[in-house]
C-alpha cells in the first residue's frame, strides 16, 4: 500500500487510474467531468456535485467521462470524519467544493494556513450529506439478468412483466426480489440506472434532448425535471460545468 497523494491532475476522456489502494483515506472528487470510481463493492458516478469517500485499504480504480480535472485529498487514517468503512458518496456544496479546490492547489508547507483550511475542510466533510451516485448492483440470479438487459439499452421501457418473461420469473417475485435484495421497487431501481447512464452521456458531450431519448425519457422536460431534483441543477447547467 501507499500514502493516499494530495493533489490535482488532468485526465483525458476514457483514461483512467488502475486499481490500486492507499494506507489513508481518500476523498476523490471530479472538478470537471465526471468521474466513476470502483470498488469491490460497486461502482460509482460522480459529477461536479458529488465527491467519493475511499477508506483506507480499499482497492478502487479511477476512470474519466470526458475530460476530468481530478483533485484527491489524503487524510491519514486516524483522520476520519465519517466514520465509514465501505466508499460512500457525498454532496459537495459551493463551500466544500471550494475548499477541496484550494486544499489541493495550495502549497503543502504544513503551514497554520493550510492547517487552518485542513481543519474547515474535515468540518464540513463531517456533515456532508450521503447521496446514492449508483444503481444497487443486485445479487440474485433474476435480477442480475435484468441488470445485464437495463445496463445494454437504460431506454428499455417494457414492464416488469414483460421483463420478467425474459428472466424467467413473474413480476410479482421480481418485485418481492427488489424489496429484498435492493431495499427498492423496480421504478425507483431503473431510474438510478437510467441517471447513472445519463451522467456519462452528457460529459461526453451529448445533447440533452438525445440523452433524454437514450435513457428511456418520453421528453426532454420530464428528465430534465429528475435530474434537477435529484442533483440540484438542469443536466444543461450540468453539462456547461463539466
Amino acid at each position: 500500500m501507499s500514502v493516499a497523494p494530495t493533489r490535482a491532475q488532468r485526465l483525458a476522456s476514457g483514461a483512467g487510474i488502475g486499481a490500486h489502494r492507499h494506507d489513508d483515506h481518500q476523498i476523490v472528487y471530479a472538478g470537471r467531468g465526471v468521474l466513476g470510481v470502483s470498488a469491490g463493492s460497486g461502482s460509482w458516478i460522480a459529477p461536479a456535485t458529488r465527491a467519493v469517500w475511499v477508506p483506507a485499504g480499499t482497492v478502487h480504480a479511477h476512470r474519466a467521462h470526458g475530460e476530468l480535472e481530478l483533485h484527491l485529498v489524503g487524510l491519514p487514517a486516524g483522520d476520519d470524519p465519517l466514520g465509514l468503512r465501505e466508499p460512500a458518496v457525498l454532496a459537495v456544496g459551493p463551500l466544500l467544493r471550494e475548499l477541496i479546490l484550494a486544499y489541493t492547489s495550495a502549497p503543502h508547507d504544513g503551514g497554520p494556513e493550510r492547517g487552518r483550511l485542513r481543519a474547515v475542510l474535515l468540518d464540513r466533510l463531517r456533515v456532508a450529506p450521503q447521496r446514492p451516485s449508483h444503481p444497487p448492483v443486485p445479487t440474485a440470479p433474476q435480477l442480475v439478468r435484468l441488470w445485464e438487459i437495463l445496463r445494454a439499452d437504460p431506454a428499455d421501457d417494457r414492464t416488469l412483466a414483460a421483463l420478467g418473461g425474459q428472466v424467467g420469473a413473474s413480476s410479482r417475485t421480481l418485485s418481492r426480489l427488489f424489496k429484498a435484495d435492493l431495499g427498492m421497487t423496480f421504478p425507483q431501481w431503473r431510474t438510478q440506472v437510467r441517471l447513472h447512464h445519463a451522467l456519462v452521456l452528457l460529459a461526453e458531450g451529448t445533447p440533452v434532448t438525445v440523452v433524454a431519448h437514450r435513457c428511456g425519457w418520453s421528453s426532454a422536460s420530464a428528465f430534465i425535471t429528475v435530474f434537477r431534483r435529484v442533483f440540484g441543477c438542469t443536466p444543461g447547467a450540468y453539462r456547461g460545468s463539466a
